[in-house]
């Protein structure tokens, strides 16, 4: 299996506190499902927001699509950008924008003709059941409606790497196996697929899926251990 996705020895630091993120390594495969895991604060939404890049390593390197993102002109990035699909937990929704309109808005910056975004936005809508809610705005829908048009916007257009950050959190089990299910579905269409949990029935959902886990900023391998100990651990168990 290719890879889309490889960290190398990533950091990434806020100001001048410690690393969120430490010596974090691992490659995605073209094509696959992971779940990333950790308890709150691990630094599992840091790390989506290196995936889907609104945020570049303090040290690293990153490469997504065969290409070095760390190195990248800011002015190359936006048309990375357009190739993932992102599922925020705070939903970002456009306030102006109807439903329909929020679920349109990748395929209108494609450059998608309208006549053919109609029918994809109806299908979607229909999905994720919202069809009677397709020319309500974002501020009279309820939570789970706000996180089933985003889920919406982020995967009508097809993306290579769809990034989801807890986007089950607002719906009810029934709602949240769905969506799970759309996940599910357009990664077996070719889509990488990395949904950031702490649902472990939803990671038990999908079998094929691997599991990446997150703790204190650094990645374990599934014993628990570190998967990419730092040099000086290393050298102090030598002792």
């Amino acid at each position: 299996m290719a890879s889309i996705v490889q960290f190398e020895n990533v950091g990434l630091r806020y100001g001048t506190g410690d690393e969120t993120l430490s010596d974090v390594s691992f490659t995605l495969g073209s094509g696959a499902f992971y779940f990333l895991t950790g308890a709150s604060g691990a630094g599992k939404t840091s790390l989506l927001k290196l995936l889907y890049l609104a945020q570049r390593p303090s040290r690293g390197v990153v490469r997504l699509f065969g290409e070095d993102m760390v190195l990248l002109p800011r002015e190359r990035l936006p048309g990375f950008r357009r190739r993932i699909g992102v599922v925020f937990q705070d939903f970002r929704l456009v306030p102006h924008l109807s439903v329909a309109d929020n679920v349109a808005l990748p395929l209108r910056v494609a450059g998608v003709a309208e006549a053919d975004i109609v029918q994809p936005v109806r299908e979607m809508l229909a999905w994720v059941g919202l069809s009677q809610r397709a020319d309500a705005r974002p501020a009279t829908l309820s939570g789970g409606e706000q996180q089933r048009v985003a889920i919406a916007r982020a995967v009508i257009a097809r993306p290579e790497i769809l990034v989801a950050d807890e986007p089950t959190g607002n719906v009810d089990p029934d709602m949240a196996e769905r969506l799970l299910h759309l996940f599910d579905t357009l990664n077996r269409l070719g889509t990488t697929v990395v949904v950031a949990t702490h649902d472990l029935h939803l990671i038990g959902s999908i079998p094929h899926a691997q599991m990446m886990r997150l703790d204190h900023g650094r990645l374990l391998d599934p014993t628990g251990a570190l998967r990419y100990p730092p040099a000086r651990a290393e050298t102090a168990g030598a002792r």
